[in-house]
């Protein structure tokens, strides 16, 4: 069995310049103002859009990013809307074959230390699932069929395309302190990546620290 972190990689090429510039033409057909775009009128626009919540021009342009996380966290990221998703099959994925390494790989849960009994006690349990998973199939079981014993922790990896507007709601929610740890873990890095390569979308997005008790 393997532990890995979750993690992302964005798929789009992000051009700042052009981005905006495309949503500035989107933006201004509504106010019949092409005239005064300029080139550096576009990151000004798309801010007065952001800040008027005239948020469905941003609408026009999206963003993929392929999101590795574990299958519970998956479970909330497609909750989302409008989105589209394309996710590692359970159904299809033979675990025991050598393309997958001959185990299951599941994701280190970031909110026990590894020395801690809770987590030897998460770890013995991914285990004795993966045998299980692996007797099942040995005795005849379909992938689909022997699936129903692997765990929540069990890696996922799925490819999300949102237009701004969506990823802005899925930021303001997943970041947030009430969100569980996993998709935190995620949600957090991602955001203050885009935020430095596209701070007029992002960028009035706060992050708030965890009260210490």
């Amino acid at each position: 069995m393997k532990i890995i972190k979750a993690g992302y990689e964005i798929m789009t090429p992000l051009n700042r310049k052009e981005i905006l510039k495309y949503l500035e033409i989107a933006g201004r057909t509504c106010y019949k103002s092409e005239d005064k775009i300029t080139d550096t009128s576009a990151s000004k626009f798309v801010r007065m859009l952001v800040k008027l919540g005239h948020e469905a021009m941003i609408e026009h342009y999206n963003i993929t990013v392929k999101i590795t996380c574990d299958r519970g966290v998956s479970h909330e990221i497609v909750r989302h809307r409008i989105a589209s998703y394309g996710q590692e099959s359970t159904r299809y994925c033979n675990y025991s074959k050598n393309k997958f390494g001959n185990e299951i790989t599941v994701i280190e849960p970031c909110f026990w230390d590894k020395d801690s009994e809770v987590y030897k006690q998460w770890e013995m349990a991914c285990q004795q699932a993966e045998q299980v998973y692996f007797n099942l199939l040995k005795n005849g079981a379909t992938p689909e069929e022997a699936r129903s014993v692997l765990p929540n922790s069990l890696k996922t990896e799925i490819v999300v395309t949102m237009n701004m507007r969506s990823w802005r709601n899925f930021f303001k929610l997943r970041t947030a302190n009430d969100a569980h740890p996993q998709i935190r873990e995620v949600a957090r890095p991602l955001l203050a990546e885009l935020q430095q390569q596209l701070p007029e979308l992002f960028d009035d997005i706060t992050v708030e620290c965890e009260a210490i008790s």
